[in-house]
């Protein structure tokens, strides 16, 4: 059976860690564990998943929580509450199932104090992995059997009924995945035309019915080199610079401009030959050994962990290729494991995990429930997770010249190791910890330090805009022609930096809640800050009163998300427009079950929660 271990850095001398691992999680295969029941179990859940895949496209991510429940020997003892049809939902109803809630989420928690989760579903993620260790001659040394096996259980799960596969699961189908996806099968030995439902016959056959290989986008082009099978001419003939440009209709999303192709076609018939020879050559070899430079400074700065899962490959084969006995590729073998997820539709690759991003949603969600006797062990474990998940340090030496931002106070989407700061990680997390320094230390546990506030205040007026708005990762800066350069053509809004309605939303809130803490801490610069955020989100609003979610790809996400950020610069109701137009956006979009697209989240986050007042539901 599977197992995901937490915290464990084993006893490779190439992996290394700024917190003695904390957080981190890896599954491992234990041929010996679990009962005959157990092993049942998971096989059930594999079933169902597999049964109803085209129906329900997402994993549940069962098999840690079943792994957890077992651990702990835990028993749901709170009975559950039962409502018949045209019965009056109560609070005594209500609150009982928000504590059968509290208690299942309690039980969830791992013993570091962060709650574990799979953050995947783009199926372009775990080909490129499987394609670098093929290359680099360490396919079968880091991947097992049962590693292969749960890998092909999981593409044979999301192909699509046409035999390709999309850029996520369950949307339709594009060359580049369904090439990526069928490369990968057969270096793992599945025959040309073998696989769970001739899943490789079916695939090929969908390249080859529109066009072949060679339609494929630009970043499947910098991954290909097999010859044969998937052209639909041989391949000695082919006339490349034909085919430079050439991307299949599924694929083209956003379409190279007039001037982008100007520039990669002059590049290529006029710099390329120049580069090759005596002297240009040098040129080429000083710019190679820049790129190699930063490519080194990242790796050390995320622990080999990398900002996330596409870059991952590529810079191990960069390292692979300028060393392949070196220590940086070493490192970078020994931290493959932290990438990868196992859930009842087999193993898949994290975009980047989501520890701390996940722990300070949740803390929130259950400090909304007011249950805080029943819950202190597991309020101080989270506490003291996000505590010493916290980034101490800014990346070393000169960073801004390495095009780096200030990280000391921040909180990453995953854990301290991944060291890239992240807005609203930061200010969900401070949010939490500001909450927690309220509250009785006995029951939480000793407020977080001074100075380790004052730093993340400092990291959140770091990443305003002018505009008032805040983007996810550093300053958003660059011209609005930098987007006519971005090469990929099944994405957009890649080439710079943008402001999202919920990184800003976020931002306010963890900035409103810090001056009740301490009012006199820059307090100019905050309600400034404050101030022009809450400006951005009113001028960004829609006609319409909605706010789309560009960070969380929905309108009644980003409209909730919005809102909250209003409420918190201390607008409401009859002082502004922009909070009437997004409840009556709110109203209208209602389903007549009386749920939202999104609701669920507001649930999660306590937003909706019982109240007493008329013995109904807010």
């Amino acid at each position: 059976m599977w197992r995901l271990k937490i915290g464990e850095g084993g006893n490779d001398p190439y992996l290394y860690s700024t917190n003695n691992f904390l957080g981190r999680q890896t599954w491992e295969f234990d041929p010996r564990a679990g009962t005959a029941e157990e092993r049942a179990e998971v096989e059930e859940a594999r079933l169902n998943f597999y049964n109803n895949r085209y129906n329900v496209q997402p994993s549940s991510d069962l098999l840690w929580q079943m792994q957890f429940l077992r651990e702990k020997k835990t028993q749901q003892t709170i009975p559950q509450p039962k409502i018949e049809d045209g019965e009056e939902v109560t609070y005594e109803v209500t609150t009982a199932a928000v504590k059968r809630d509290v208690h299942l989420f309690s039980a969830l928690q791992s013993r570091h104090g962060h709650w574990p989760a799979e953050n995947s579903g783009p199926m372009y993620y775990i080909p490129p992995l499987v394609m670098s260790l093929y290359i680099t001659g360490h396919l079968n040394t880091i991947f097992s059997r049962e590693h292969r096996k749960e890998i092909l259980r999981y593409i044979y799960c999301h192909q699509n009924e046409d035999g390709g596969w999309g850029l996520s699961i369950g949307v339709h189908s594009t060359m580049f995945c369904t090439t990526l996806n069928y490369i990968c099968m057969r270096l793992l030995g599945v025959g040309p035309d073998g696989g769970l439902n001739n899943a490789c016959e079916r695939a090929r056959k969908w390249i080859l019915d529109r066009g072949g290989v060679t339609t494929i986008s630009s970043w499947g082009k910098t991954w290909l080199s097999l010859r044969q099978e998937l052209h639909t001419e041989p391949y000695d003939e082919i006339d490349w610079s034909k085919k430079r440009h050439l991307c299949a209709k599924e694929d083209l999303h956003y379409p190279h401009t007039l001037l982008q192709i100007l520039l990669w076609d002059s590049l290529y018939l006029f710099s390329e030959p120049l580069l090759n020879r005596w002297p240009f050559n040098k040129l080429r070899k000083k710019a190679l050994k820049v790129a190699m430079d930063l490519i080194h400074y990242e790796d050390e700065n995320s622990r080999y962990i990398t900002i996330g899962c596409v870059e991952k490959p590529l810079c191990m084969l960069a390292c692979w290729v300028e060393d392949p006995n070196g220590i940086y590729f070493k490192k970078h073998l020994a931290r493959v494991v932290d990438c990868l997820w196992v859930g009842e539709d087999g193993m898949k690759l994290q975009g980047v995990a989501s520890q701390s991003w996940d722990a300070s949603l949740l803390l929130q969600a259950l400090l909304a429930t007011n249950l805080y006797d029943e819950i202190g062990p597991t309020l101080m474990k989270g506490h003291n997770f996000l505590k010493n998940s916290q980034v101490r340090d800014n990346p070393p030496g000169d960073f801004k010249r390495m095009f780096r931002h200030i990280s000391k106070g921040s909180w990453t989407f995953a854990d301290q190791d991944h060291g890239w700061q992240v807005s609203d990680c930061t200010a969900e997390s401070l949010k939490c910890c500001v909450n927690f320094a309220f509250m009785a230390p006995e029951m939480v546990g000793e407020k977080m330090e001074e100075g380790q506030f004052y730093d993340a205040v400092n990291v959140l007026l770091s990443l305003q805009s002018k505009n008032g708005g805040y983007p996810a990762w550093e300053p958003a800066g660059g011209a609005f022609w930098w987007e006519w350069l971005n090469p990929i053509e099944f994405l957009e809004d890649l080439t710079k930096e943008y402001e999202h309605v919920e990184c800003t939303s976020s931002s306010i809130q963890a900035l409103a809640i810090f001056k009740k803490l301490y009012p006199g801490h820059r307090k100019i610069e905050i309600e400034n800050c404050i101030r022009k955020a809450a400006k951005f989100i009113e001028d960004v609003q829609y006609p319409d009163g909605s706010w789309y979610g560009s960070w969380g790809i929905c309108f009644f996400y980003g409209t909730w998300f919005a809102l909250s950020g209003l409420k918190a610069a201390g607008k409401n109701f009859k002082n502004c427009l922009a909070i009437r137009k997004g409840v009556e956006f709110l109203l209208k979009t209602q389903r007549e079950d009386g749920g939202w697209g999104r609701a669920i989240f507001l649930v999660l986050q306590g937003y909706i929660r019982p109240s007493k007042e008329k013995n109904r539901i807010w």
